[in-house]
């Protein structure tokens, strides 16, 4: 098992069967007995922790798993975060596989998953898969048949006897949903770049997970473009988040990126995780230009001297991106070995200068199959409590534990400090909501007049941002953490309404209701009320999938003459179709019963993407837009932008 190879003591030969993926169970917290800032949330268990009711909330799903699920032949079941009812309710439907994904810090919620499956599933194989498999084989063993320390969509199929299939995978749509007070703001389409990391950082476990090489799932930049567009379709606008620890170190990927987004034409909104290193080679009308306006850098500690850290000067870097309206979530490290209660206050200041609009500070810590853990280990730096209580050493690693021994601080003082900065961030800069309007508002003030036409685009897209924006100045204004924070507040908010006019009576009674909703935020929190996800259950190719997933799933392959189609279920309540090959008139009518019968059956929208289509009679595409055109309030067509195919868009021009 060692290497995520499939161990040769398996017996089993013919792997086909249902698999069943599933995150560790709810609830999770302290409160339950997980170490700080385990849950369901990064920005509010590692970034605005402090932060309170002004934190934006958005629960986080073990992507992973729908990503595999969506790339198996075998059918499939993805749960994020059931409780114990739940898991034992589908496990009794019978499953021949059962997937977990942990990390070490959920290690002992692993095991308790473990033994609900061996209790009410005992003949499913277990696989474990996830960060926390980065303990060793006398470790897991006991807990699981097969351990992934690979890429998973290959290990699977490679598991379950399928065939391989190259990258870029099938992509699954995911959206984010990110709520401020209660509400919902905005949804963000989740793309997954890449997997691992170069730099190799010596604490960095997504580096040394992958060996310090970087896995594309999107090879180039027109693959990622691909599914941006995807997202786009389901709804125009949506954010984009790509997952990929160091897009931009790439160049040529990146660039072919900015290229298909210039052809696209629409300015997008795009957050990326980069280094110093890595954004020194663009321009930042490069940058822009990419759809790019938000970045994550790990700014971690003057003096930590890691590779990522070269390029230009931090102060002018990051004073070039927020002037262009390019918001900043930056992270520091707290507990260096050459850091004392001194440096660390200076290291603070000096970010707090560079006023991000975010901020995650986090503790020195080692972990399994790093040099920073090798060297810990070697020398005997870790503080006893942990080494003679393993579980108690997993359960802590979450980079709010200080575990190592240093030159000149306790174990107290480092989370002290640790705490201290979070505060500090919160007190000097304030919340951070109102910290990305006013990178908003210079990236307006910066665009708005620029001569590039898709910059001033751009610009326009950050005034929609901050006219919306109006109903959350009266929370700050009255619950900001102090004076000083308040008045800050008062006066962007008079920057804004000086610019784009001052407040509709509709935006004064939504102030009102987001003053009643951040109250009610505030107390939810202190009494620790709802703040747990409700199960998410999605299947992959179940016959027991819900009727509008059959109708749908029935058009598939159902090409003649020549074209093939594909359905995809999204959320949001949209189903992709796409159409590739050559259309004639006699299928080209087969298409349109079928898609008739499932718009009559379902509420479904529907995108209908032609742009594979090589070649397509007049008549059957006449034939295509007449059929549908009863239901084109709910259609939206996506043509080729060349070809014989594009000449008949206008056909098609009624349609969304």
């Amino acid at each position: 098992m060692a290497n995520g190879e499939v161990p040769v003591t398996s017996t089993r030969k013919n792997r086909a069967g249902k698999v069943l993926f599933t995150s560790v169970c709810r609830p999770l917290g302290e409160r339950y007995g997980d170490g700080p800032s385990v849950g369901y949330e990064l920005l509010y268990g590692q970034v605005t922790r402090t932060q309170g009711l002004f934190s934006p909330r958005a629960n986080h799903i073990h992507f992973s798993l729908e990503y595999i699920a969506e790339n198996l032949d075998a059918p499939a079941t993805v749960l994020q975060y059931p409780n114990r009812r739940e898991l034992i309710r589908e496990l009794k439907k019978g499953y021949d596989i059962v997937g977990i994904s942990f990390v070490l810090a959920t290690f002992h919620r692993m095991k308790e998953v473990v033994a609900i499956i061996r209790e009410h599933s005992p003949s499913s194989k277990i696989v474990l898969g996830g960060y926390g498999t980065v303990l060793s084989d006398d470790v897991l063993t006991p807990y699981g048949d097969y351990i992934c320390r690979e890429e998973g969509v290959a290990f699977m199929r490679r598991l379950l006897e399928e065939p391989e299939i190259p990258m870029p995978y099938r992509h699954p749509a995911l959206v984010s949903r990110l709520r401020v007070f209660g509400m919902e703001v905005s949804r963000t389409g989740m793309v997954f770049g890449g997997l691992g990391c170069p730099n190799g950082c010596d604490f960095c476990c997504t580096s040394y997970f992958f060996k310090r090489k970087h896995i594309r799932l999107l090879p180039t930049g027109r693959d990622i473009y691909r599914v941006i567009e995807q997202y786009q379709n389901i709804e125009p606008g949506m954010s984009i988040v790509v997952l990929d620890e160091d897009f931009l170190l790439n160049k040529k990927r990146a660039l072919e990126l900015r290229d298909c987004v210039q052809e696209g034409g629409l300015p997008l909104s795009i957050f990326v995780f980069a280094s110093v290193r890595a954004i020194s080679q663009y321009t930042v009308t490069e940058i822009l230009e990419m759809g790019i306006d938000g970045f994550w850098i790990g700014y971690e500690g003057t003096r930590s001297g890691f590779a990522k850290q070269s390029g230009r000067p931090v102060e002018e870097l990051f004073q070039e991106l927020r002037e262009h309206g390019i918001s900043l979530l930056t992270s520091m490290i707290v507990g260096f070995p050459y850091q004392t209660p001194e440096i660390i206050e200076e290291e603070l200041s000096g970010l707090m200068a560079l006023q991000p609009d975010f901020a995650q500070f986090l503790i020195y810590g080692p972990t399994p199959g790093t040099p920073f853990y090798d060297r810990v280990m070697k020398e005997q730096l870790m503080h006893r409590e942990f080494t003679e209580d393993r579980e108690q050493y997993y359960r802590k690693c979450t980079g709010f534990t200080a575990m190592v021994k240093h030159p000149v601080m306790s174990p107290a003082e480092i989370q002290a400090a640790q705490t201290r900065c979070f505060e500090e961030d919160f007190r000097r800069l304030g919340p951070s909501i109102y910290r990305t309007l006013a990178t908003s508002l210079r990236g307006y003030l910066k665009l708005k007049d620029s001569p590039n036409p898709w910059l001033h685009r751009k610009a326009e897209s950050l005034g929609g941002e901050l006219r919306r924006a109006y109903p959350i100045f009266l929370v700050g204004k009255a619950l900001g953490p102090t004076p000083a924070a308040r008045r800050r507040i008062a006066d962007l908010e008079q920057q804004i309404h000086q610019i784009f006019g001052p407040p509709t009576w509709k935006e004064h009674l939504l102030s009102a209701a987001a003053l009643g909703m951040a109250a009610w935020t505030g107390l939810t929190l202190r009494l620790g009320l709802f703040q747990h996800p409700r199960l998410l259950r999605h299947t992959f190719r179940m016959a027991e999938e819900s009727l509008p997933a059959r109708v749908w799933r029935r058009l598939r392959n159902q090409g003649l003459d020549g074209h093939q189609v594909e359905v995809e279920l999204r959320p949001e309540s949209t189903v992709w179709v796409s159409v590739e090959g050559r259309l004639a008139v006699g299928s080209a009518e087969k298409l349109v019963a079928g898609l008739r019968d499932a718009l009559r059956r379902t509420e479904d929208r529907l995108v209908l993407d032609l742009a594979r289509m090589g070649q397509a009679e007049r008549e059957a595409a006449e034939r295509m837009a007449e059929g549908l055109r009863v239901y084109r309030d709910r259609i939206r067509v996506v043509m080729p932008r060349a070809g014989e195919v594009a000449a008949l868009a206008a056909l098609f021009t009624l349609y969304r």
